[in-house]
């Protein structure tokens, strides 16, 4: 499993409740989270089978932003 990290657009609670259903019911996503009080809103997730370009298309069609972090 990896945990890949994403600079996005996710900023308020709002944005998480329309954002929940799709993450929480992707059963490729063991574990996501975003981190509202960070200035880059940083959606962290854990997959075992989804890439990059992937994830960025699920929340891309969720009308937000997703741009990897890259260590």
């Amino acid at each position: 499993m990896s945990k890949v990290k994403f600079k996005t657009n996710i900023n308020c609670t709002g944005c998480l409740s329309k954002v929940s259903p799709v993450l929480n019911g992707e059963r490729a996503i063991q574990n996501w989270e975003v981190d509202l009080e960070h200035q880059d809103r940083i959606l962290t997730i854990e997959t075992a089978q989804l890439g990059i370009e992937d994830i960025q298309k699920l929340v891309g069609k969720l009308g937000f932003q997703a741009n990897p972090i890259l260590s």
